[in-house]
């Protein structure tokens, strides 16, 4: 009994040692200061977005609608990085342009996709890594294109990445 509950707190310590990126989450900071950049960089492109920052476990860190952005962006820039953080880990997938490429390849997978909640495999969300693991997601909704949405995610990330914790 002893021996296997150290054998289990053991694994447990070494899980969490391997996994800091999950366990550390990203800070409500950077995550306000990589959604605020995200919206501004769009918005210097003539795009009315929502921004979300969700976190590994899919809780929306931050939601930012724009100034101008439409009712629909809010809960798809959501659903956009909700979808990047449920498949993003398994199949190394970094943006959802990945993840909608991937699960197109098969149609009856595709639409199967379709029926679980909050799931939009649409281009517009970008991963934020450390240390090669996926940290959080920033999804983007209301540019025209989600080649668009993702160059302003990318420039949110950008914003912030030499603060991310890199050990």
């Amino acid at each position: 009994m002893i021996k296997s509950k150290k054998l289990i707190f053991t694994s447990l310590v070494y899980f969490l040692l391997q996994n800091k990126a999950y366990a550390a989450g990203i800070p409500l900071n950077l995550a306000i200061e990589a959604a605020s950049e995200t919206v501004r960089a769009c918005e210097a492109s003539g795009y009315n977005v929502s921004v979300a920052v969700v976190d590994v476990y899919g809780q929306a860190i931050v939601q930012l609608k724009g100034d101008r952005s439409t009712p629909h962006t809010s809960d798809l820039a959501y659903r956009k990085a909700f979808t990047v953080v449920t498949f993003g880990p398994n199949y190394k997938l970094d943006t959802s342009t990945q993840v909608a490429a991937w699960a197109s390849k098969n149609p009856i997978f595709y639409e199967a996709l379709l029926t679980v909640p909050n799931i939009t495999p649409l281009p517009g969300a970008v991963a934020i890594k450390v240390n090669e693991e996926i940290f959080a997601v920033i999804g983007v909704s209301g540019a025209p294109g989600g080649d668009k949405d993702e160059a302003c995610a990318k420039a949110g990330i950008l914003k912030i990445s030499d603060r991310l914790n890199k050990k």
